[in-house]
């Protein structure tokens, strides 16, 4: 892949966290699932008192998946939840592949990245059947680096990201940066 459009994921295609989501989700089919609620709550407090790093923290949050079978309620969660994929993404102007680079779990954005016809996906690798972080959690300069080793040398002519801060990083990669918010879209200048 020598040129591609870069997008992040969640709230730049899609509104709202699909990470959160697909718990609330997999919680409201299986409300026995919250069983596994103190581990979450635990590993959260910990975080924010900086005593686990975002890799357990995280882990701690997909610890249910060892209790569902993920790929399946992956595929239902998308089903209902693609409503939520932004017009704009739809209507946006693709004559070359798309690329999408995120920090939500490869195993949960891949389906509706084939769907949506996303070329490559480049995301947290969680293991779907332990919920173990099985990579850093691709984000801010990460996500840089990951685009380094999977796509070396591509360029990328249009990059949209929703978080300034988050993805400051990425959206210098691009030739033009955009910035997406609730679903609207405006060209920034990052004269950095």
């Amino acid at each position: 892949m020598k040129k591609a459009y870069l997008y992040d994921f969640d709230n730049t295609i899609c509104a709202g966290d699909s990470g959160s989501a697909f718990w609330l989700f997999c919680l409201v089919r299986k409300p026995w699932l919250i069983v596994f609620l103190p581990v979450q709550i635990i590993g959260g407090v910990c975080y924010k008192l900086g005593i686990f790093r975002n890799i357990q923290r995280k882990f701690s949050l997909y610890c249910f998946l060892r209790a569902i079978d993920s790929e399946k309620m992956a595929e239902k969660f998308w089903n209902r939840r693609q409503r939520k994929i932004y017009p704009f993404f739809y209507e946006r102007k693709r004559d070359m592949p798309t690329v999408v680079c995120t920090a939500s779990p490869e195993f949960l954005i891949k389906p509706v990245c084939d769907r949506l016809g996303v070329e490559k996906v480049i995301a947290t690798k969680v293991n779907a059947d332990t919920g173990k972080i099985m990579s850093k959690p691709c984000k801010q300069y990460e996500k840089v680096k990951r685009l380094g080793e999977e796509l070396p040398g591509c360029e990328f002519p249009e990059v949209y990201s929703d978080s300034l801060k988050n993805d400051i990083h990425i959206l210098k990669l691009g030739k033009r940066a955009f910035h997406t918010v609730h679903g609207k879209v405006s060209e920034i200048r990052l004269d950095i």
